[in-house]
């Protein structure tokens, strides 16, 4: 049966200010949004410093700036937390995700000396911003675990080695851990920590405001570096300052420096329960690929009993693999290895941007001058996002800093080519979907809730087709290189698979960039609209 006209229309992108998070799935940390509804003023034109984005990184970096003197303006599409902050399991680890094996070998010895000591100073950081907060927000020091999936003592030994020669106190433990004997041989690492996000964002963005940071409300779509950079505004206003900083994951801006250096990658998490003391509180991570990553949380008001587990894996490149089982997959996996676990509460995913060489990149963009980037979070984003403020107060305020050029955006390093010549080279054949013919008329079983690339004549279509049965339909050709968009079912929304930007299925609104503008709506023709079977289908 045809769908009536009157019930196919097209939805208009949202109002910029409107707030709207990047996922479907929720997270276990509590929103921030309400508690600083009434922060958001409307922008002024000229400040010292504009820092674009509001999650971990801007905040902080708004916050030690503002602490050094400067004027701060931080500009904000949505709110506190909105884009990637809120949906991370939030590790604190100086034991970075990518070993300091490859660490050594990209960055030589020195280097990874420097990317073990920034990331504990991060952490350091942290708890000074908790001790002033008045309240814990969850922040403990624990160990951290990492272990092998096949028992590789040998692998574990190496990289023993290469994590003490960074510096780190590390110990193998060829025993295992008594507790949790399913994990096998461990390297031990003193002095890790976690956090609930929710809580501590919270008492970062309170402290950034009595230090004097403005918040203001704005939809950047372009930096423009000079003596004076601007921010461009999507309602047409200009800004303008001394020195301005792209903190919004992923650059929304014009500059070569970062997005054919690292790559967009889905991650995913569950969350469930276990008796209280039945799994040490630490962190735990393995050496797979795609690897596992476990830690414990005490939310307030929960049972004393019990504990929370947060277990997360699965990842997969955006936009490729769409993988419907893999919440699944996770608590088979953490069953196998915790059994304590009883029930699981929550699951979400979240985006992460993996650097050719395991580092952030952090620092002045090449392309834009006095513009500094913060991109690349590579699984560690918590204390990337924080040691940005410490480098890039310095590198404003025009002083040295012993990081400067290990995370500056415009590096390469020659080690790191084959992984830069592989994710570049996965990306160009993402453009093959252009020669994909899927018929419109597929249309006619797309179930409420999912969605699928069609052609239309010379053209690819994005449908969505809603709870209540409503078409919504965009031209799939990604706005940042033309890339066609594909469906995530885990997170109901349309993404790239190239270069990761995401768009919101009923609207084709930005979720993350690098696209700077949304899906354009499509028409579809009248004899190609048809309507869904109900919500049973």
């Amino acid at each position: 049966m045809r769908l009536p006209a009157r019930t196919y229309r097209r939805r208009p992108h949202p109002l910029p200010g409107v707030s709207m998070k990047t996922a479907h799935t929720r997270p276990v940390w509590d929103d921030v949004t309400a508690a600083t509804a009434d922060w958001w003023q409307d922008p002024v034109a000229d400040a010292e410093v504009i820092v674009v984005g509001a999650g971990i990184a801007g905040l902080s970096v708004a916050l030690e700036l503002a602490r050094a003197g400067k004027q701060v303006q931080v500009v904000e599409r949505q709110g506190i937390g909105a884009g990637e902050t809120l949906r991370t399991s939030a590790h604190l680890a100086s034991a970075l995700d990518d070993r300091f094996q490859t660490l050594a070998r990209y960055h030589g010895e020195a280097g990874a000396r420097l990317a073990a000591a920034s990331h504990a100073a991060a952490i350091d950081w942290m708890a000074a911003v908790v001790a002033r907060a008045g309240t814990d927000c969850g922040f403990r020091r624990v160990p951290g675990y990492l272990f092998s999936c096949t028992r590789d003592v040998e692998d574990l030994r190496r990289e023993c080695r290469a994590a003490g020669a960074a510096g780190l106190a590390v110990e193998l433990q060829a025993e295992g851990i008594a507790a949790a004997p399913a994990l096998g041989p461990v390297l031990r690492f003193d002095d890790q920590a976690r956090v609930d996000i929710g809580p501590y964002l919270l008492a970062l963005a309170r402290q950034a405001r009595e230090a004097g940071v403005r918040f203001a409300r704005g939809d950047v779509t372009a930096i423009e570096g000079s003596g004076r950079p601007r921010v461009e505004c999507r309602d047409g206003r200009g800004l303008h300052a001394d020195a301005v900083v792209a903190a919004t994951n992923v650059p929304a801006h014009e500059t070569g420096a970062t997005w054919l250096k690292q790559a967009a990658y889905r991650t995913y998490v569950v969350a469930g329960r276990a008796p209280a003391h039945s799994i040490p509180d630490a962190l735990y991570w393995d050496d797979g690929d795609p690897y596992h990553y476990v830690r414990l949380r005490m939310p307030p008001g929960m049972d004393a009993d019990e504990v929370e587990v947060i277990v997360g894996g699965g990842d997969h490149k955006t936009g490729q693999d769409d993988d419907p089982g893999v919440y699944a997959r996770l608590q088979e996996w953490a069953d196998a290895r915790f059994p304590s676990i009883t029930r699981y509460t929550h699951a979400w995913s979240g985006q992460v941007l993996e650097p050719d060489d395991g580092l952030a990149f952090i620092g002045a963009d090449p392309d834009n001058e006095n513009v500094y980037l913060v991109s690349g979070d590579s699984g560690n984003g918590l204390t990337h996002g924080t040691l940005a403020a410490l480098l890039l107060t310095d590198l404003v305020l025009g002083r040295d800093n012993p990081w400067a050029a290990l995370y500056a955006p415009g590096r390469h390093r020659l080690l790191s080519a084959g992984n830069w010549l592989r994710e570049n080279a996965n990306t160009a054949l993402q453009y093959r979907d252009w020669l994909a013919s899927v018929p419109a008329d597929a249309l006619a079983g797309l179930a409420r809730g999912s969605g699928r690339v069609v052609r239309c004549g010379v053209h690819q279509v994005a449908v969505y087709r809603s709870g209540d049965g409503m078409l919504h339909a965009h031209n799939a050709r990604c706005t940042h290189m033309g890339c066609v968009v594909r469906w995530s079912s885990e997170e109901k929304s349309w993404d790239c698979p190239c270069h990761g930007s995401r768009f919101k299925a009923t609207s084709g609104a930005i979720l993350n960039g690098p696209a700077s503008e949304p899906l354009a709506p499509f028409d579809l023709p009248q004899q190609e609209v048809v309507r869904d079977a109900g919500p049973d289908q």
